[in-house]
C-alpha cells in the first residue's frame, strides 16, 4: 500500500493512490486518472498537474501498443511488470512521454498521460518550458513531461515512491468524460479507431 502524506493541496491529508488503483481493468484505470494529481519533487521544487487526457494502450491485442504481439524488449520490460509503475520513452528522438503501468504483471498494458491542468509550481514549469502561457505548459505528452522534468531516468519509477506519483482526488462523473479516438495512430489498422483516449469535457488544458 502506498503511504499517506501530509497534504500539499491544502486539505489535511492527502492520499497516494495505492497499488490496487493501478492493478485493474486498464480502460477503467484510465477514467479514474482523470482529476488526479500528478506531482513531481525534484531538487528544482515541486510540480504538480491534474490529469485532464489520457489514451489506453492494451497489448498484446492493441496494434497501437508497443507491445502488440506480445513484443518484449529492454524498452517495453517495465511493461510486462505490476502497476503502479512509471514507462517512459523518447519519441522523435527529443520528447518524453509519461505512461503508467496498469494491470497486473505480465499483462503489458499502460496509460499515457497526454495533458495536465497546472496546479503548483507555474513558475518552475514556466522556466522548464521557457513559456509563460499557462495554457501550453502542458498541454502534450512532451510539454508535460518537459515541465515536471519527466526523462528516461524516470523509466521504471514506483509511483508509490517520493519522487513522481499521484495523489487521490474525487472521481469526473461519467457525463463530464469524453471517448475519442486516439492520436498520431493512424498505421494501427483497425485500432486507430478505438475510443480509448478520455478527455475532461470543456478543459481548456486538452492537447491540441
Amino acid at each position: 500500500m502506498c503511504k499517506k502524506n501530509e497534504d500539499i493541496l491544502g486539505r489535511s491529508i492527502t492520499i497516494k493512490l495505492t497499488r490496487e488503483f493501478y492493478e485493474r481493468d486498464t480502460l477503467t484505470v484510465a477514467r479514474k486518472l482523470l482529476g488526479k494529481y500528478l506531482v513531481r519533487t525534484t531538487q528544482e521544487g515541486t510540480t504538480i498537474g491534474k490529469i485532464v487526457e489520457v489514451e489506453a494502450y492494451i497489448g498484446p491485442d492493441d496494434a497501437a501498443a508497443h507491445t502488440f504481439r506480445s513484443l518484449r524488449s529492454k524498452r517495453t520490460e517495465v511493461a510486462y511488470g505490476p502497476g503502479g509503475f512509471a514507462y517512459v520513452y523518447m519519441i522523435y528522438g527529443m520528447y518524453y512521454c509519461f505512461n503508467i503501468v496498469t494491470n497486473v504483471a505480465e499483462k503489458p498494458e499502460v496509460v499515457l498521460v497526454r495533458a495536465l491542468e497546472p496546479i503548483e509550481g507555474l513558475e518552475l514549469m514556466k522556466k522548464r518550458r521557457n513559456t509563460d502561457k499557462i495554457k501550453n505548459l502542458c498541454s502534450g505528452p512532451g510539454k508535460l513531461c518537459s515541465a515536471m522534468d519527466i526523462t528516461k531516468a524516470d523509466n521504471g519509477t514506483d509511483l508509490c515512491g517520493d519522487s513522481l506519483y499521484l495523489l487521490d482526488n474525487a472521481d469526473i462523473p461519467d457525463d463530464e468524460i469524453a471517448a475519442t479516438p486516439r492520436i498520431n495512430i493512424d498505421y494501427a489498422g483497425e485500432a486507430k479507431d478505438y475510443l480509448w483516449r478520455f478527455i475532461i469535457k470543456g478543459n481548456k488544458f486538452v492537447s491540441r
